[in-house]
């Protein structure tokens, strides 16, 4: 019952799906004169790509990130960790709440990209880092392509976390998920964008959609 109440959300949600698409296009054709953003991040992300293709995968960093992701976002919802594992065959890990939200997290929240733009600003708050920005930018793309390639290993076996909730509901979630924190990442990173405009943007789209697909009936 509760996975068709899921299914249905989902049915529901596909028109933000294509407005947080189109807000996330708006935001890169906005920040495409940020060279060195780009060109850095472009080349961090190349970089991994590489070394993910011609050595072996480190599976073990990963999990431990996937495994902490799920911590992270149980204490956010104020949950409590009894058991946390990790090793490079998989990992598992017991909290005293759990949603959606904790158990998908893993798949949009890239935990290595946010530590690496988390270090940098206390970083540059406490010693001015500016100087080196490109290498943070270098970093970033290389953490965040970490977490796009082998999240997309790991989901060629069956995931429980995503197959309790549905394929498609989980697939919604983790879409939203990702081209929310690609609106506001870009948009923070870049400083191309303000914010509020592109939720804007991101709530006409989805109503103009929303309108379009209920008019056809």
């Amino acid at each position: 019952m509760l996975k068709a109440v899921k299914f249905c959300c989902a049915i529901l949600l596909i028109p933000l799906c294509y407005g947080t698409a189109s807000s996330v296009v708006s935001v890169v054709r906005a920040s495409g004169s940020a060279d060195t953003f780009w060109v850095a991040i472009v080349s961090g992300a190349g970089c991994w790509v590489i070394v993910y293709l011609l050595l072996p995968k480190p599976i073990w960093i990963y999990v431990v990130g996937h495994e902490f992701t799920h911590v992270l976002w149980a204490w956010l919802f104020g949950g409590r960790v009894k058991r946390f594992r990790a090793t490079s065959k998989g990992g598992h890990v017991i909290v005293a709440k759990d949603n959606f939200l904790i158990s998908l997290a893993p798949y949009f929240f890239p935990l290595y990209a946010v530590v690496v733009i988390v270090v940098f600003f206390v970083g540059d708050i406490i010693w001015d880092w500016t100087a080196y920005l490109p290498f943070f930018h270098l970093l970033l793309g290389a953490a965040y392509a970490f977490h796009i390639t082998l999240t997309l290993h790991i989901l060629r076996t069956q995931q429980s976390d995503i197959t309790r909730h549905g394929i498609l509901f989980a697939a919604v979630v983790i879409w939203l998920g990702t081209m929310t924190l690609l609106m506001i990442g870009v948009s923070m990173l870049t400083a191309k964008f303000d914010l509020q405009k592109v939720f804007e943007s991101c709530w006409v789209e989805t109503r103009n959609l929303f309108f379009w697909v209920f008019s056809l009936f």
